[in-house]
């Protein structure tokens, strides 16, 4: 019997998306009426509305084409997380040529030298400038390649693989939950009732 191999993150992917596809046979269909909300600009659904519609299973072809239409709409042509996708592969390609460099190792060797005795300081300082990048503008997917990056410095500095998770993690993370200058800040404040930007904006910056 061979030795069991974790499957790849494709090989995961594929199979959520099957069984979603199957639940569509299974799982009962229905939708809220939808009523448009002024002060929010969209469509919310009406509390005490949902009823069952007609369901509309899956088949192999959707199923082969989800992780386009992920990417880009092709029925209705609209952007869905393609630039988070095109992002990552970006950035992995740039890690990729600083890795050839050399730059990196050159990095950890100067970072490990000059903190020689001194290496939890690092944990407070990079959670500071993850969490700053989380304040400006909501660093969340962005942070991903920083993971690859603290990983080999943690562990050149005697510390576990999972304080450079945590720091990159818990330091991201906490600057996106207090963001009071994220770009998204306009097209979160609005209110239902209609609230002020500046009104919202000095309630979230006193919160923070």
């Amino acid at each position: 019997m061979g030795k069991f191999k974790f499957p790849t993150a494709y090989t995961i992917l594929f199979v959520l998306i099957a069984l979603v596809a199957a639940m569509t046979w299974i799982v009962p269909a229905g939708k809220y009426q939808m009523v448009t909300n002024a002060a929010l600009g969209k469509e919310v659904p009406v509390a005490g509305t949902y009823a069952p519609v007609e369901a509309q299973p899956q088949g192999i072809t959707a199923v082969l084409l989800a992780p386009i239409d992920g990417l880009y709409n092709h029925q209705t042509y609209t952007a869905g997380a393609i630039d988070v996708a095109l992002f990552v592969l970006i950035i992995g390609g740039f890690l990729g040529v600083v890795n050839k460099t050399g730059a990196i190792d050159a990095g950890i060797e100067r970072v490990t030298t000059r903190l020689n005795g001194r290496e939890e300081w690092m944990i407070p300082i990079l959670m500071a400038l993850f969490a700053a990048g989380g304040t400006i503008y909501g660093m969340a997917e962005e942070s991903l390649p920083f993971y690859t990056l603290l990983v080999p410095v943690m562990m050149a500095a005697r510390f576990d693989p999972l304080v450079a998770a945590a720091t990159v993690l818990l330091g991201a993370g906490i600057g996106t939950l207090a963001q009071p200058l994220t770009h998204l800040l306009p097209s979160l404040l609005p209110t239902p009732q209609g609230s002020p930007l500046l009104r919202a904006f000095c309630c979230v910056l006193f919160c923070c």
